[in-house]
């Protein structure tokens, strides 16, 4: 498995050697021993795992959880294609207000891994598009946040065809400016310190499964 740093402090995208037969296809997007060199902390320890399903066009975000608790994210696209948005809201971080983003795809199974506090969103590229995630924390309504993937300042690369489809909150989302001035989001030191702390327990090593 190949890895680079992405344009946000701490992001990585991870790319995965895939083994196709005659059969179809095997990849295993996650590997523990490349992820923990490239981010330098034990894997998070995962407390849920989700899928989205979307129609081309769809976008999500630009989500993020506040901090505490905060969460840390590991996400690839299982089916489709998307254009995944990594998109810093950590205030005091060297990147503040910085984006990157990342084409995933179920041919390359790309995968992006978002420090805990970091911003995430993603355009659906093609109908049924699958998004798979590793999460460090359950979902808790009042802890989930989100800045507008519209914000001028922000300058995300959202096309305007096929016409976007949001959700009622993401389409009302603030502005991060806003969001800065409303105090609601998270401090870098903070999410460092957060995460440091879930990943002190380093779990046992463990085996592949055969292809």
């Amino acid at each position: 498995m190949q890895w680079k740093s992405l344009g946000v402090q701490g992001a990585r995208v991870f790319t995965p050697t895939v083994f196709p037969d005659e059969r179809g296809l095997f990849v295993a997007p996650f590997q523990r021993d490349p992820y923990a060199g490239a981010v330098g902390l034990p894997p998070f320890p995962l407390a849920q795992t989700a899928h989205s399903r979307s129609r081309r066009g769809v976008i999500r975000g630009v989500h993020y959880t506040a901090a505490p608790p905060g969460m840390a994210t590991y996400v690839y696209c299982a089916r489709g294609r998307a254009l995944d948005m990594v998109v810093d809201v950590r205030v005091g971080s060297p990147t503040f207000g910085r984006w990157d983003s990342v084409l995933l795809d179920a041919e390359e199974f790309r995968a992006v891994y978002l420090p805990l506090g970091v911003g995430h969103a993603f355009t659906a590229l093609e109908d049924d598009t699958v998004m798979s995630y590793l999460l460090s924390g359950g979902y808790s309504a009042e802890d989930e946040k989100a800045v507008s993937v519209f914000d001028p300042a922000l300058g995300l690369p959202v096309a305007p065809s096929p016409p976007p489809l949001l959700s009622p909150r993401d389409r009302s989302a603030p502005t991060l400016a806003e969001a800065r001035e409303a105090g609601m989001l998270p401090d870098y030191a903070t999410c460092l310190e957060l995460e440091a702390e879930l990943c002190s327990t380093v779990p046992g090593p463990t085996s592949g499964p055969a292809r």
